[in-house]
């Protein structure tokens, strides 16, 4: 799977933001090694952006 562009260009909210989420999440696939990398040919960062963009995994900003 590639980037899903199609998920960026209907996306409404903030781009920063969802970019900032989905380099977050690949970190968090690669430190744990899941497994759902290799069925994705080990393309981390358009996994973590496919789960972002479809809402698999949620997010959220917290003030500081």
């Amino acid at each position: 799977m590639i980037f899903p562009l199609e998920h960026l260009v209907e996306f409404t909210g903030n781009v920063y933001e969802i970019t900032c989420a989905s380099i977050r999440r690949a970190y968090q696939l690669s430190m744990v090694r899941d497994p759902e990398i290799e069925e994705n040919d080990g393309k981390v960062v358009s996994l973590a952006a496919r789960q972002v963009f479809t809402r698999n995994v949620e997010y959220q900003i917290e003030d500081k």
